[in-house]
């Protein structure tokens, strides 16, 4: 993943814990491009970065980390097409 908006390296020294957060929370929302994500460093992090997320990906990763189901209110048309998430 590339971000041309942020420079990766002086926030990094700068806020380590945010820069973390930054980091989970840019790979959940558009795309892990080949990389896996941490299944513990989620659940550890979720707390902090759940509002950050997409509604969508919030209830899916809800669903692969912690079994809870979601109701039909939370779910849309395209809810289980998600396919970039795949590698928890």
């Amino acid at each position: 993943m590339i971000n041309w908006s942020t420079d990766e390296k002086k926030f990094k020294k700068k806020d380590p814990q945010g820069y973390r957060l930054w980091r989970l929370t840019q790979l959940i929302n558009y795309g892990l491009d080949g990389e896996k994500l941490d299944k513990q460093a989620v659940k550890d992090s979720w707390p902090k970065i759940k509002a950050a997320l997409d509604p969508h990906k919030t209830v899916y990763l809800e669903y692969l980390l912690w079994g809870k189901k979601p109701s039909s209110r939370q779910l849309s048309e395209n809810f289980w097409a998600l396919s970039n998430l795949k590698a928890i």
